[in-house]
């Protein structure tokens, strides 16, 4: 049976508009006519989740998380994503509270890279992520070991995060890689592009290999929760 998709967005928005663009690439459909029916609310005054989760702001994104979802639900929306994996930090808090399923990106991103096979991940987030343990706890889970940057590669990601993604401006690769680098040497097999601003570096620039983008999988995983064939091509999102 064919499902409505619900994209609560504007977390940020670019992330947002490459997650509904990924949908449309990865469903196998050769009309219009055969893609999925898909509410997109973009709602970018949520407050911002890292800020909140580091103590750094008073303003929780909880309850509009919660109005946004339920607004998506009312329009008719029967699954949902959140293309923000820093707010699934928060996912116990709001997603029983919508009345319709939101895709676990977090879980499925774990149990995809174990299905691949993936003994070590090197981990590029937010610090909100890194800090609440979201990615790791579920990476630890199935066995697979998790590498972070220094402080500062870190700091060089955030402010590719913050400063060029979230600002509209062009991503200082210079610093992602350097970050990247980082985790090579710590032995990652696997990259992981766990913040869904950083899904917009890989949209815009060449990485190389060894990377898989956890906006792909949430991506992947819409097409196949609301009743959609998925493309062969994209079986395979390692990188």
């Amino acid at each position: 049976m064919k499902k409505t998709l619900g994209i609560l967005g504007g977390l940020g928005p670019m992330a947002t508009a490459y997650l509904y663009e990924q949908i449309t690439r990865m469903t196998d459909a050769a009309s219009d006519q055969a893609h999925m029916e898909i509410l997109l609310f973009s709602h970018p005054a949520i407050p911002d989740r890292t800020a909140f989760l580091l103590g750094q702001s008073t303003a929780d994104p909880v309850p509009e998380l919660i109005a946004t979802g339920r607004r998506l639900v009312n329009a008719g929306a029967q699954v949902l994503a959140v293309p923000c994996v820093t707010a699934h930090a928060m996912y116990g808090r709001f997603a029983p509270q919508l009345g319709a399923p939101v895709i676990r990106a977090v879980r499925e991103t774990a149990a995809y890279l174990k299905g691949a096979g993936v003994q070590r991940v090197g981990l590029l987030a937010t610090t909100g992520t890194l800090q609440t343990g979201t990615l790791h706890r579920a990476l630890e889970s199935v066995g697979i070991s998790v590498c972070q940057p220094s402080p500062v590669g870190q700091a060089k990601i955030m402010d590719v995060i913050y400063r060029d993604v979230k600002a509209g401006n062009a991503a200082n690769m210079a610093d992602f890689s350097a970050a990247a680098d980082e985790l090579r040497a710590m032995g990652a097999q696997v990259l992981l592009l766990g913040c869904t601003e950083l899904s917009v570096v890989k949209r815009d620039n060449p990485l190389g290999t060894g990377y898989l983008d956890v906006l792909d999988v949430l991506a992947m995983c819409a097409v196949r929760e609301c009743g959609y064939p998925l493309k062969g091509e994209f079986e395979n999102l390692i990188r």
